[in-house]
């Protein structure tokens, strides 16, 4: 076990960290004396479940060995460095950096990240003199996040790109619609319902096909259903623009869905005018759809279903997730979570992830 940190998107407050847990949980990574500060969370875990965060991770920027916690001054900061054992982690001739990253205005105004890390990388130098700085390409980098009014520094294991969620956003595929959730919350609604590599997903309202996408590049096989024909003729259209073969595309009805077996879903369901709610109104969907994919799971599986709020969720309870509340307890789901995430001014989603029990 190790202390490790990750460095998380500000595009949620608690998106981001269920995500990592939920990552490490799918992967049988055992974790322990977990704590957050904004935008960070610490944990102790195998080192190797950073393999993993990486290439699942929607919301998480880096990862790195955690060497000392102290508060956000300059003087703090270098005297925990100075005590800090850094020739264990740097060999001999090695080179390094050091960068600072300021969170929001979670440290003193006076404070100067480049400053600092021109302190606290004497102050490594002092501790193992025989490596070496360099500033463009080190052998190793440090980082330090200051958040909190407190500094989180460490050994940069791993920093994940996220550029490739925006090549694949909704209107970069060559079949769009205006409901298409974007690549970034779908990747991280299947971590949230515990999705493993070669596990079947279903999403039984796979319209421009993002779920499928998002789900076979960590290594799942993946199932589409939707009840409107061109929207499995997109979704193909898509599937093949980034050279992925779903296991299979079923033009049907999610209430009736022709599966038998699955290990998890996740989905969108239609709502809006600009969506087929298949002659139902959103509630009688949601309910109906939530019934019929319980019977295609296992006891401790998941479904991560994205419900509507409209308006733009502030100090509101979702009407909609109270209102399936009562069937979710009688199917034999229990509420795992519930993430909101703002869309526009008039819609927020809900992102609730149900287990069946």
């Amino acid at each position: 076990m190790a202390k490790l940190f990750f460095l998380l998107s500000g595009e949620s407050e608690t998106l981001p960290i269920s995500e990592v847990k939920a990552i490490l949980e799918a992967e049988g990574f055992i974790y322990s004396n977990l704590s957050t500060f904004d935008q960070t969370l610490r944990l102790e875990a195998d080192p190797n479940c950073v393999g993993s965060v990486q290439v699942r991770a929607a919301f998480t920027r880096l990862c790195a060995l955690e060497l000392f916690t102290s508060e956000a001054t300059e003087d703090q900061a270098v005297q925990a460095t100075s005590t800090t054992d850094f020739a264990a982690v740097l060999k001999p001739g090695e080179s390094f950096s050091v960068r600072i990253n300021r969170i929001k205005q979670y440290a003193e105004q006076d404070i100067n990240t480049m400053r600092l890390e021109g302190k606290l990388g004497k102050a490594i130098l002092q501790r193992a003199p025989q490596a070496k700085v360099n500033l463009k390409s080190p052998d190793k980098t440090f980082i330090g996040i200051v958040t909190n009014n407190q500094l989180v520094f460490g050994l940069k294991l791993t920093e994940i790109q996220t550029k490739t969620f925006s090549e694949r956003r909704p209107r970069k595929k060559p079949f769009f619609h205006p409901s298409a959730m974007p690549s970034k919350l779908a990747r991280c609604m299947i971590n949230l319902a515990h999705a493993k590599p070669e596990s079947l997903l279903l999403d039984p309202f796979c319209g421009t096909g993002t779920s499928l996408i998002e789900g076979t590049y960590i290594g799942c096989r993946a199932v589409g259903v939707d009840a409107q024909r061109r929207m499995i003729l997109g979704c193909q259209k898509n599937l093949s623009h980034f050279n992925i073969s779903a296991e299979g595309l079923i033009w049907a009805d999610a209430r009736h869905l022709p599966i038998f077996k699955v290990d998890c879903v996740v989905t969108d369901p239609p709502y809006g005018r600009s969506s087929s709610t298949l002659k139902s109104t959103t509630k009688q969907l949601v309910q109906e759809v939530l019934a019929s994919t319980h019977e295609l799971l296992g006891i401790g599986q998941r479904i991560c279903i994205a419900l509507p709020i409209m308006g733009d969720g502030k100090g509101k309870t979702n009407q909609m997730s109270a209102d399936v509340a009562g069937l979710v307890a009688q199917l034999g789901f229990k509420n795992v979570e519930s993430h909101k995430v703002f869309v526009h001014r008039t819609l927020t989603r809900e992102i609730m992830v149900y287990e069946k029990s």
